[in-house]
């Protein structure tokens, strides 16, 4: 094999390594184990509803309203009226440094088994509403 034969191959393999390793890190990073602790906890419609769209809803254990828990830290929390419009933004979430995956679970369970108290420590902030800000 010539010198540039062997430099192909040994680019090629160098490169495949690369691959394998950046696959490798995406896979087992913390955000990544977040994300498939949160889908383990999911329903398969909830499972299914963020698989599609991004978002899962939650039913309040307390008062049986619905939230829509969107991917992210801050913010990602709103509610759902019965007629299926949204509602007030809450923010509320674990103390600490978290990925996203971990925060939305607890967010998730919160809701679930004890709505009144994640209520009592949320923020409420009025949702925005798009072209509703007039250029000056």
């Amino acid at each position: 094999m010539s010198i540039i034969g062997r430099c192909a191959a040994q680019i090629s393999r160098f490169r495949a390594l690369r691959r394998l390793y950046h696959s490798f890190v995406r896979e087992n990073s913390a955000e990544a184990k977040g994300r498939a602790l949160l889908r383990e906890w999911l329903t398969p419609a909830q499972r299914r509803q963020f698989v599609e769209q991004g978002f899962f809803d939650v039913v309040g254990g307390a008062t049986r309203r619905r939230y829509r828990v969107q991917y992210g830290s801050v913010a990602n929390v709103q509610e759902i009226d019965f007629e299926g419009k949204s509602g007030s933004i809450l923010c509320f979430a674990p103390e600490g440094y978290l990925v996203p995956g971990d925060i939305m679970l607890a967010q998730k369970i919160a809701l679930e088994a004890d709505e009144l108290a994640a209520l009592a420590v949320a923020t409420r902030v009025a949702p925005i509403v798009r072209g509703s800000i007039r250029s000056l």
